[in-house]
């Protein structure tokens, strides 16, 4: 794709703001000119804020065991979409699956909130390729703990879908749409969280929730908590744990994290040998996503799952490093 270094008039650049909210590829063109990292494009992140601040619903409606209990299965649902299928699949292609369990996946994982696929994947494999150094997307050596949790996906210059480092899954149509349109499935989630929570006070008013309080609870609480549960791989991994492994970056291992994120937090594991499907090294290290994937596996859902060769995994160790 050519990219226009025609910069936007003022006008038009909040105008497109405004429509990135709908078509995140709106103006692409000129999404790549941006120099200034660091600059927040408030207007474009007004969704991001307000599904922070939607969280205070809780106030009103209240909570209930069955409002709970939504919030904490989509939780790790979607994390298992985003740990299991955006990175280990989308991003390292750590494992086979057909077309339509893949868009299946892909339309979860776009349910978390996360952007598309494509940007995604793409920011990811920017992230291996100059892990904290400049050109790492999301260092919080470089530039700080704030920026990596989250201070980068709100600036300009990351808005972009990184569509060369993704030319295997350019090709499909189904997944660009999906990347174009990124606010559409968690739209439709938030609509249904709402209408199941109406359902089940007409049809079971014994389990004391409602509309508001199954979208306040199954859709904003539960999106936040992912959000920044996933957000710590990209932060704390850089800064806290233990270094296995000689990486040339400061990724480590952290078992706290590891189980928040479904095996996410063995990031050193990870960032020394990225092909593997499978995060937690040995049997001590729970890697929740791997299990699952293992478990699909037997379905016939997956197939060819990347291990870790004993050589690979038992070479190249420093021994202890931080404690964790």
């Amino acid at each position: 794709m050519t990219i226009d270094s025609t910069p936007l008039s003022k006008p038009r650049q909040l105008f497109v703001s405004v429509i990135r909210w709908f078509d995140s590829w709106a103006g692409l063109e000129q999404m790549g000119t941006c120099t200034k990292a660091a600059r927040v494009d408030w207007l474009r992140c007004l969704p991001l804020f307000a599904v922070h601040a939607m969280c205070l619903g809780v106030i009103w409606v209240g909570w209930s065991w069955t409002a709970v209990a939504v919030c904490i299965a989509l939780y790790w649902v979607r994390m298992f979409a985003i740990t299991g299928w955006y990175h280990r699949y989308f991003a390292h292609r750590s494992f086979k699956t057909s077309r339509w369990c893949q868009l299946a996946f892909a339309v979860l994982g776009a349910s978390a909130t996360e952007r598309g696929p494509l940007w995604w994947a793409g920011n990811h494999r920017q992230h291996h390729r100059f892990s904290d150094q400049e050109d790492d997307p999301h260092s919080p050596i470089t530039r700080g703990f704030l920026w990596a949790h989250i201070g980068w996906i709100t600036s300009r210059v990351h808005y972009a879908p990184k569509l060369k480092l993704v030319q295997d899954l350019v090709k499909y149509p189904e997944l660009r749409f999906l990347d174009r349109f990124d606010t559409l499935v968690p739209t439709l989630l938030g609509t249904a969280m709402f209408f199941l929570g109406v359902a089940l006070e007409h049809f079971a008013p014994s389990l004391g929730t409602t509309g508001p309080q199954m979208l306040i609870w199954g859709y904003f609480i539960s999106t936040t908590l992912l959000l920044h549960g996933t957000f710590t791989i990209n932060s704390l991994t850089h800064l806290i744990g233990r270094k296995r492994y000689v990486t040339g970056d400061e990724s480590r291992n952290h078992w706290l994290l590891a189980i928040i994120t479904m095996g996410e937090g063995w990031h050193n594991n990870h960032h020394y040998y990225q092909p593997s499907s499978r995060m937690g090294f040995y049997w001590w290290e729970i890697d929740l996503s791997y299990y699952v994937l293992v478990m699909m596996s037997w379905l016939g859902l997956v197939w060819d799952l990347t291990p870790v060769p004993e050589h690979v995994r038992e070479s190249g160790r420093i021994g202890v490093g931080t404690a964790a």
